[in-house]
């Protein structure tokens, strides 16, 4: 299979971008792609959240989705990566392709020399006990949209008015705080490269 089309589509409202990921991914003649963007600020909940968990959301928007997992923060300074990927064509269940997405993570954060790591049970990657990346997916007919979402330059106030991903009590931490150089243009830009070589 040829390479999925790489695609930096800016700030884009939450709503419309998923919607548009569910008519591609529908579409019978489907090409591969990855979309790379950040989102206005938004509480989501994915298929397995509770409402408990969000606790103080002031006037940010709440948004039900058809991802798995829990409830999460998106805003601007947070690099989201969408993947709408043939998996029953690539041969790859549920579990290998959030392992390939969880390594292609730790290997983005190699390059700041930011050693990540994983909890068992809890897709995402962490860096010290705290969470710097969720993922949270669908695969529908044999395709998989949603993705994940990185926390890279960002005001992460907003994180503290949910419990993170159903987690009373979790941290979160981002790039820029681990590494000064980390900021949006040039994370994108790295995540994009080694995005050509994830799907090979």
């Amino acid at each position: 299979m040829s390479n999925p089309i790489l695609k930096q589509l800016g700030h884009q409202a939450y709503e419309p971008t998923i919607q548009r990921m569910v008519d591609l991914v529908s579409l019978e003649l489907f090409e591969e792609e990855i979309w790379f963007l950040s989102h206005p600020p938004v509480y989501t909940l994915g298929t397995a959240a509770s409402k408990e968990h969000i606790l103080n959301p002031k006037n940010i928007e709440i948004i039900q989705t058809d991802r798995g997992g829990e409830v999460t923060y998106h805003g601007p300074g947070q690099l989201v990566i969408y993947f709408l990927i043939d998996v029953k064509k690539r041969n790859l269940g549920p579990r290998k392709l959030v392992e390939m997405l969880e390594n292609y993570l730790l290997a983005l954060l190699k390059e700041y020399k930011i050693d990540g790591s994983l909890i068992c049970g809890s897709p995402g990657v962490y860096v010290n006990h705290a969470k710097i990346a969720s993922i949270g997916l669908r695969i529908k007919k044999g395709r998989s949209y949603h993705g994940i979402s990185l926390n890279t330059d960002m005001d992460l106030s907003p994180f503290y008015g949910i419990n993170p991903c159903g987690y009373k009590g979790l941290q979160v931490t981002q790039l820029v705080d681990l590494n000064k150089d980390a900021k949006f243009p040039d994370v994108e830009k790295r995540a994009m490269a080694l995005a050509k070589e994830l799907f090979k």
